[in-house]
């Protein structure tokens, strides 16, 4: 499972170095697509394939589902890291995300996010300004 979080510098074509913790996760192959709160998801191809099986269960007669779907597959590029260990970060998805030269690629359950710095920093700031915490939070560290 990949966790941690790197700040990183995109190059002037759109392409960022895969953190060295990160590139064993990535190896075979990743699907980059929207993510939710404005980032960018970064999943390895055998997750992906869980995910496409997950949205190719929703009732395409539900309008909320066919809209996340088109917001999720509309977005989404295949890459494979390069002999420098970059991805290229298509155009599209470095203006939904408001990547310019800077990025953070943090680790989540099943898949990496890139973040702009300001809204990676406006997120974690966030989470502790909530009155409570999430109750599937409390229910994970109950022990």
């Amino acid at each position: 499972m990949p966790y941690g979080e790197y700040p990183y510098n995109l190059d002037e074509k759109g392409r960022l170095v895969m953190p060295p913790p990160f590139r064993e996760f990535v190896e075979d192959g990743l699907i980059l697509t929207r993510g939710m709160e404005g980032c960018l998801y970064i999943f390895p191809l055998a997750g992906w394939r869980r995910v496409e099986e997950q949205l190719e269960g929703l009732p395409l007669t539900d309008a909320g589902a066919r809209a996340f779907v088109r917001f999720f597959y509309s977005g989404a590029s295949k890459a494979r890291l390069d002999g420098q260990s970059r991805i290229g970060v298509p155009l599209t998805l470095r203006q939904f995300a408001a990547l310019d030269t800077q990025a953070v690629v943090v680790g989540a359950p099943g898949r990496l996010e890139l973040w702009n710095p300001e809204r990676w920093n406006a997120a974690i700031a966030g989470t502790f300004s909530d009155a409570a915490p999430p109750t599937a939070l409390l229910q994970t560290l109950t022990v």
